[in-house]
């Protein structure tokens, strides 16, 4: 069951993202990485398990740094942050086993991000995390994205992504789409779902997968299903802030490091379709 909209969501989205068009180029359908062929060269997407209770989609963008959503931190009922010893990566979930496990010591957020805040540009453009692992992963399997500027208006782009239906295993959609950009917001024709917060959004305009975004949610303007994303102006930031020892974190690591995700739950991992 999808949240309900929050007062004034419509209106904004409405507003800002008014000159959205159906994107011409042809769009693929998901294709679930099931077998190690199908999913070679996508081990550093992996599942984040918040909490026991639910789950987003993060990826490695260095040994000990994983990417995500920053609402996939919050409790949506309390919006208070989780706890980082209940937070952990599972690089390569697929069908039951991961390449590695690793749980979360430090995650930080922008500082002006505000989970209570309607879905507008601003807080897309914020909604972006960065969390520092307790080891790092150092496996030829798993090998750490590199990420680049944002993508052009009308750029081909792909997005590797869980959801509540596909939770065992990651889903590709390898075309997909920018349609519009908004005050560092992405719109996208990308098929997202509870789950794909957090999800990193690709482009292979240098020959190689680089990440340029992140979904932060979905939503259907018009009557058009499309996906919204930050273009990671922040990341930078985010570096910066960890190198300094910021963010909030753990002083020591957890005596466990397994974790099992149930139902959702009221974990920030959710979506808005606005209008329902």
């Amino acid at each position: 069951m999808l949240n309900r909209i929050l007062p004034g969501m419509a209106l904004a989205l409405t507003l800002v993202f008014a000159a959205v068009q159906t994107p011409h180029a042809q769009e693929s359908s998901l294709k679930r990485l099931d077998t190690g062929d199908d999913s070679r060269g996508w081990e550093a997407v992996g599942r984040l398990d918040i909490d026991g209770r639910g789950f987003c989609t993060g990826a490695l963008i260095a040994e000990d740094l994983v990417l995500t959503a920053a609402h996939c931190l919050y409790d949506r009922t309390r919006g208070t942050r989780f706890d980082p010893t209940r937070i952990e990566f599972l690089a390569g979930w697929r069908n039951g086993r991961a390449s590695a496990y690793r749980q979360v010591r430090r995650a930080v957020v922008p500082p002006d991000y505000d989970f209570s805040a309607s879905v507008t540009p601003d807080r897309v453009r914020n909604d972006v995390a960065l969390l520092e692992l307790y080891q790092p992963i150092r496996n030829t399997h798993v090998i750490p994205f590199l990420t680049d500027a944002r993508p052009g208006l009308g750029e081909r782009i792909a997005v590797v992504s869980y959801a509540h239906d596909r939770a065992e295993a990651p889903s590709l959609q390898e075309i997909c789409s920018v349609i519009t950009r908004q005050n560092g917001a992405l719109v996208m024709s990308c098929d997202v779902d509870f789950g794909s917060s957090g999800a990193p959004v690709f482009s292979f305009a240098g020959g190689e997968p680089r990440i340029v975004s992140v979904v932060s949610a979905k939503a259907e303007i018009s009557g058009q299903n499309v996906s919204l994303g930050t273009d990671l102006e922040q990341l930078t930031l985010l570096r910066s802030e960890l190198a300094a020892g910021g963010g909030f974190n753990l002083p020591q690591a957890p005596r466990t490091n397994r974790l099992t995700a149930g139902s959702r739950g009221d974990t920030g991992a959710k979506f808005v379709r606005p209008g329902e």
